[in-house]
Order: C-alpha cells, then structure tokens, then sequence
C-alpha cells in the first residue's frame, strides 16, 4: 500500500476553491504598500508557490518591517509570537 501525500495543501483543497488564477489578478494587488506597524491580515491567494503555511490564513498581525518585496508580520499563536515574511499580495489590511 502507498503512502500518503503529506504536502502543503494535503486536504486543503476546499481551502483553495475561491482564489483566483495568477493571471487573474490586477496590477493594484500586487503594488501594495504597507507601513511600519499597520494591522494586516493573511488572506493566500494567487501564486501558490510563495504562500504562507496554510495554518497562518486569517490572522491578524502587525506589519514589524520590509524585507524587499516582502513584509515581516509579526503574530500571536496561542502564547508564542511568531514572525512571518509574507508578499504584498497575500496581505490585507484589517
């Protein structure tokens, strides 16, 4: 018997239903600009190859600083803060 697959998205394809195709998306997502400190939200779309784990979807972070094309937001999970490098184009403000 095989083994299954234990990826990324290994039962979350329900997850992935509403998102649109990269293709699809406009120029105003991906030139986003957030400042230092700005409540974001994690909301993966798009281009799946750059996404946050999947767990991290719907959180609720600050945005800590800019790292290139990407934002460091930094989160509570439970009692631990984690820090997440996250594109502009997965980043929502709340």
């Amino acid at each position: 018997m095989t083994k299954r697959s234990s990826g990324l998205f290994s039962g979350r394809t329900r997850h992935l239903a509403r998102h649109h195709m990269p293709s699809k998306q406009g120029v105003r997502n991906v030139i986003k600009d957030f400042n230092v400190g700005d409540k974001v939200a994690i909301v993966p779309k798009g281009n799946f190859r750059d996404i946050p784990h999947p767990r991290y979807r719907g959180k609720v972070g600050r945005v800590i600083e800019k790292r290139g094309a990407a934002y460091v937001v930094e989160l509570n999970v439970m009692d631990a803060k984690r820090q997440l490098v996250v594109a502009a184009t997965h980043l929502e403000k709340a």
